[in-house]
């Protein structure tokens, strides 16, 4: 679990151009997060559009609807860093992949005693969805990567501020940089990405 690049959809009803869009990056990224206010009933063909499409099934996370991840068959799920479900998930559903949001190092330590396949940990840099919270300190972003689980960067990580993400994360997931930048800016992503692993 590591070199991971996961595409979140914005918070909004998918339609047609999406599947479209993220059709044409799907060999650019490792996993699509699907999180939007959609119905169950539209979630579902959606996320079995894309499927019959030709997108991995394997690829698709769906965002704390249990429903969703068995009605469609899915092998991963997130779950919010207050989601209480997380509790036990992990005991009662041994094959899936599951993964958590965290935002302090108190969460990251019971994702690790819960046994999770890895952590989003936010925001690393000033972002637009949350314009008024500061970012990560230095010191917390320290914190959180002695800790021995898989964690991926998000929040405002892009091209250029990648230069500047401290070294020891697994993989970066976003909004923006995946759904609102042209391919090429993935592309470039991704070999900035390359340069840090080294």
């Amino acid at each position: 679990m590591s070199h991971i690049f996961i595409a979140i959809t914005e918070y909004e009803n998918l339609d047609s151009d999406d599947m479209t869009h993220y059709l044409k990056i799907e060999s650019m990224i490792d996993f699509l997060m699907i999180r939007t206010p959609m119905s169950h009933k539209d979630l579902v063909n959606w996320i079995n559009g894309l499927i019959h499409s030709g997108f991995s099934r394997n690829k698709i996370i769906i965002h704390s609807n249990i429903a969703v991840l068995e009605q469609c068959h899915l092998q991963a799920i997130h779950f919010s860093e207050s989601d209480v479900r997380v509790n036990s998930f992990k005991h009662t559903h041994p094959i899936i992949q599951i993964s958590m949001s965290t935002h302090h190092e108190q969460s990251i330590k019971q994702a690790q005693a819960r046994h999770l396949d890895f952590i989003l940990f936010s925001h690393i840099f000033k972002t637009n969805s949350k314009p008024d919270q500061p970012p990560r300190t230095k010191t917390e972003i320290d914190k959180a990567l002695q800790h021995h689980i898989p964690i991926i960067a998000l929040g405002g990580v892009n091209e250029q501020t990648l230069n500047y993400l401290p070294k020891g994360f697994d993989g970066i997931a976003g909004i923006t940089i995946f759904r609102r930048k042209s391919i090429a800016s993935i592309a470039v992503l991704r070999e900035r990405w390359n340069e840090y692993q080294i």
